[in-house]
Order: structure tokens, then sequence, then C-alpha cells
């Protein structure tokens, strides 16, 4: 198990072993409310990544991290993830008018 210090080599390295086994590779995440830690762990069973954080603004990061990897798995491992943004972008392309119910 190797902790990663920094945020960007973190997910840089687990989108490069995500994309090497896409079948066996697992992304876990494991939230400790009473210490108030959060473990990130990417691993394929032959190399394990993990990132520890206790700073609450590191949820938004994790949630990015989320999409990469939705976006990964449904568009295929050699897909533009240069695109993949969080959750403000979605929300601006939800109030577009024309798009759902009129109400």
């Amino acid at each position: 198990m190797v902790y990663v210090e920094s945020w960007d080599e973190f997910v840089e390295r687990s989108v490069q072993l995500f994309r090497a086994d896409p079948s066996a590779t697992r992304y876990v995440t494991k939230y400790r409310h009473c210490e108030g830690k959060l473990v990130l762990k990417v691993t394929d069973d032959r190399e394990c990544l993990k990132f520890k954080t206790d700073q609450a603004q590191d949820a938004k990061k994790m949630e990015k991290l989320n999409n990469i990897f939705f976006a990964l798995m449904t568009r295929g491992p050699d897909a533009d993830i240069s695109e993949v943004s969080g959750k403000e972008q979605a929300e601006q392309q939800q109030s577009k008018k024309g798009r759902g119910r009129r109400q």
C-alpha cells in the first residue's frame, strides 16, 4: 500500500491504474466520522494507491474524481476526461431553457 501525499499525483496514478486494467480495478472510499478522516483507495490487487485527508474541502475533489471514474467506466478506458467536471457545470446545464417539463 502506498499513501500518496499529493492529490494531483493520486488522481493521475489512479486513472493510469484504471486504464491499464479496467475490469480488475476497484475504487473504495472510507469515511470515519468520529475522526473526521476520509481515505480513498484505488487497487487492482497488484498495486494499491491510497490518499488520506481530514480536510472538508477535499470532498469537492473527491466528487470530481468520482465523475472521472464514472466517465471512464461508461465511455471506456480511452475516453477523454478533460471535459469531466464537478457539480457546478452539471447544474448549469440543467438550468437551460427547453429542458425537462414545463412548470
